[in-house]
C-alpha cells in the first residue's frame, strides 16, 4: 500500500497571492500572514507575487490568469467577504468560492481560498489572525502542502 501525504517543505517554483483590495483593513492582515508563512517554510520572498484585485468577486479572473501564466506553483486568494443587510453576501461570496475551485480543477494549479466569509467584522478580525489564528498563513502553507502533494503524484502511480 502506498500513502502520499504533501509536507511544508519549500520546492522550487513562484507563489502568487492574490488579494481582494474590499475590506483591506482584514485583507492586509491575511496577506501578512501568507507571507509570513511562506517565508518560515522556506520560500524566498523574491518568488512570492503579491496582486491585487478590486474585490473577492475579481478573485476568480484574477487566480486564472496567474494559474495559467506557468508562472506560478500555486496562487493564494485572500479576501473578506462581510455579511450586510442584503443579499450581496451570498452572491459575491458564493460565485467567488466556485470560480476559485473551478480555476484549481480547470488549470491543475493548487489555487487555496482564503476568503473569509464572516457575519461580522469581529469574526473577520478574529480569523484574520486574532483569537482564532490567521486564515491567510492556513491558505498559504495549504498551497504550500499541496504543491508538494501533487509533485509526488505526478512521480508515482499513475
Amino acid at each position: 500500500m502506498a500513502t502520499f501525504e504533501g509536507n511544508l517543505t519549500a520546492t522550487t517554483g513562484r507563489y502568487a497571492i492574490a488579494c481582494a483590495r474590499f475590506n483591506d483593513l482584514i485583507v492586509d492582515r491575511l496577506l501578512h500572514g501568507a507571507l509570513d508563512g511562506l517565508t518560515r517554510h522556506g520560500i524566498a520572498a523574491d518568488d512570492i507575487d503579491v496582486v491585487w484585485a478590486p474585490g473577492a468577486w475579481e478573485l476568480p479572473v484574477v487566480a486564472q490568469r496567474l494559474a495559467r501564466s506557468g508562472t506560478y506553483a500555486a496562487v493564494v486568494c485572500l479576501g473578506a467577504v462581510i455579511r450586510g443587510s442584503t443579499a450581496h453576501f451570498e452572491h459575491v461570496a458564493g460565485q467567488c468560492a466556485a470560480g476559485i475551485q473551478r480555476v484549481a480543477l480547470e488549470t491543475g494549479i493548487p489555487i487555496t481560498f482564503g476568503v473569509l466569509t464572516t457575519d461580522t467584522n469581529e469574526q473577520a478580525i478574529e480569523r484574520a489572525g486574532t483569537k482564532a489564528g490567521n486564515k491567510g498563513a492556513d491558505a498559504a502553507l495549504a498551497a504550500l502542502e499541496t504543491v508538494n502533494l501533487l509533485s509526488q503524484l505526478a512521480d508515482g502511480p499513475g
